[in-house]
Formats: C-alpha cells, structure tokens, sequence
C-alpha cells in the first residue's frame, strides 16, 4: 500500500467529438460534481474538430465565470488520445482525471477516483461494471484487452474505459514522449509505480452514435500493437520459422514419396506444392505489412510535426509555458 498524499486541485480532461445532443447535460453534472469535491478544480473541454455546434457550446460555458471552464478548440480531428494530451498540456492541477463525453461514464464517479488517488496511487483506472454496450462492441473490447496484456505485459481489466486518474508527475512524463501514436492508458502504467483499479458504473448512450465502428477499431488495433510494442515483429518471426519448418518437412515427406511411389504419384502432388508456396507467400505478405506499419510510424514520427494545433483557447487559461502549446492565433 503506497503512502497516503492528498489532493488539492483537481482537473478534468474531456474530450469531445460531435457531441452536441448531450454536451449540456455533461457540463452541468461535471459542474454539480466538481463543486461537491470542496477542492479547487478546472474542467478542460477540448472539440476535436467537431463538425456540429459543440465548439460554440463549449465556448458559451466556458464563458460563464462561475464554471470554471477551459475551452480547447482544436483545428481539425486528431482523435480522443491525441485531444486528451492536449488537455494534459493545459492543465494545472495535482490529479488529472479524463472522462468521455458521451456521458456513459457517470460523472458522479469522479469523487471515488479522487478517493483511491489520495491512498497514494499514481493511476486510478477503472472497470465498468455491466455494460450497456452491444454484444459486438463487448467482445471487441475483450479481445483488444487480452491482445494488449499479451502485446505489453500491462495488466488492465478495461483499457477502453477513460475514465481514469492520473497524478501530475505521471502526466508530465507522457507529455515528454513525442510518438504521434499514444494509448494513454498503457503509456501511463509504463510510468507508473503504484496502480489500483476500481468498478465504476456504466450507462447506455443516449446522445448520439459511437465513434468507434469497425474500421476505427481495427485501426485502433493496429495502432496499439505498433506504437507500443515490438511483439508483432518477434511473433512474425516465430511464425516464420515455423512456417519455413512445415514447408522443410513437406519438402522432404514429397521427396520421399516420390522415391517411394514413383513419378506417377508426384504428378499428382503439384497441388501440394502450390499450397507450400502460397503458404510462403502469405507469410511474406504479412510480414511485409507489418514492416510497413512500423516504418510509417517511424517516418511519421522522424518528420516531428505537432500532434495538435490548439485554434483557440476560451474561458479562463491556466498558468502554462507557453513552449507546451501549439496554437494557431486567430
């Protein structure tokens, strides 16, 4: 058990993407929340370049004093992980905790996080506990865990949960790595020391369509098996092998019929050796796809272009070096 440190100020990280329906009703109990804790806090509402009205909600809240509200308009889509790092950048409390917009985790559950990280944990993650979700989106999300605690080694029970509780330190060392492709919640226990997870509730959505169909999942796979981890590249390389041994043993088991059985009996085996190419060729293929991911990122990242572009900043700015930002003055 870690030693207990307390918590004076609290900020939240939100990201929001086309989340019009329902951002009101999250503003206003993120506000009821942040005001029961008896602590200082900020809420950081960042528009990942919604195409609907949610950047003019976010800054009509963010004008209201009483709110403490950041508006965080970014310049284009950039996706959840890149929009939370630039909340992470602005904010100024002790504990930051990130929460989606799409009010399926509660906000009232803010408190409990506030709670396991004052025990002295430098990450809070959570589970949610009976999911509202659809039977595709469960199982998708129970086989990216058990390929990522495979992929990683970082045990998680829900790493697709965001609502989460980072101490500051933790925080800052995400900001200083530079790879345009973060998981936050695994590059965040690469850093931490004391972990602890925690059952939150989780509701059914009410506003609006999830962002992550079955294409952006699929990509989400591949984005985590390639900025976090060189096991794929190992994997191929074990498959590899004993994809070489079984075309080796076939080989020789066709060898050896054909001495054994005659010519007649190898006419009748081309089919054999076309599948031993294919099989070859396969492999090849992967490995080439493979290969290419990992060299995108590397181009991706050699190139060092901003991950994000802050457009413009509403409601009351924290104290920040301005050398952390990137913002396009209007």
């Amino acid at each position: 058990m870690p030693d207990a440190c307390p918590v004076h100020k609290v900020s939240l990280v939100i990201p929001a993407y086309n989340e019009e329906a329902g951002l009101s009703e999250l503003i206003d109990r993120t506000v009821a929340v942040c005001r029961a804790l008896n602590r200082d806090c900020e809420i950081i509402l960042v528009d990942d370049g919604s195409s609907d009205r949610t950047a003019e909600l976010i800054a009509a809240a963010a004008e209201d004093p009483e709110k403490n509200i950041v508006g965080v308009m970014l310049n284009r889509n950039y996706g959840q992980h890149a929009a939370i790092m630039a909340g992470f950048s602005l904010a100024g409390g002790d504990l930051i905790i990130t929460l989606d917009a799409d009010l399926q985790n509660p906000p009232e559950e803010i408190p409990r996080l506030v709670q396991a990280a004052e025990q002295g944990y430098d990450v809070v993650g959570t589970v949610r506990a009976e999911r509202k979700d659809t039977l595709f989106r469960r199982l998708a999300s129970r086989t990216a865990n058990a390929v990522i605690k495979k992929a990683t080694g970082k045990e998680s029970g829900d790493y697709g949960c965001m609502l989460r509780a980072y101490r500051r330190h933790i925080v800052d060392a995400m900001l200083l790595c530079r790879e345009h492709s973060t998981f936050i919640p695994v590059l965040a226990a690469s850093f931490a020391r004391d972990t602890v997870e925690i059952p939150v509730a989780h509701d059914e959505r009410r506003f609006g369509d999830s962002k992550y169909g079955m294409v952006q999942l699929v990509n989400l796979m591949f984005d985590l098996l390639t900025c976090l981890t060189t096991t794929p590249l190992r994997l191929l390389s074990i498959v590899g092998c004993a994809v070489a041994s079984a075309g080796f043993f076939l080989a020789f088991l066709l060898v050896l019929l054909r001495l054994l059985l005659g010519p007649e009996w190898a006419a009748e085996g081309v089919f054999m050796l076309f599948a031993v190419l294919f099989i070859f060729t396969g492999a090849q293929f992967i490995g080439m796809g493979l290969l290419g991911e990992y060299i995108g990122r590397i181009y991706t990242d050699v190139r060092a272009r901003p991950r994000w572009f802050i457009r413009k900043l509403c409601g009351k700015r924290p104290d920040v070096t301005p050398d952390c930002l990137n913002i396009i003055r209007e």
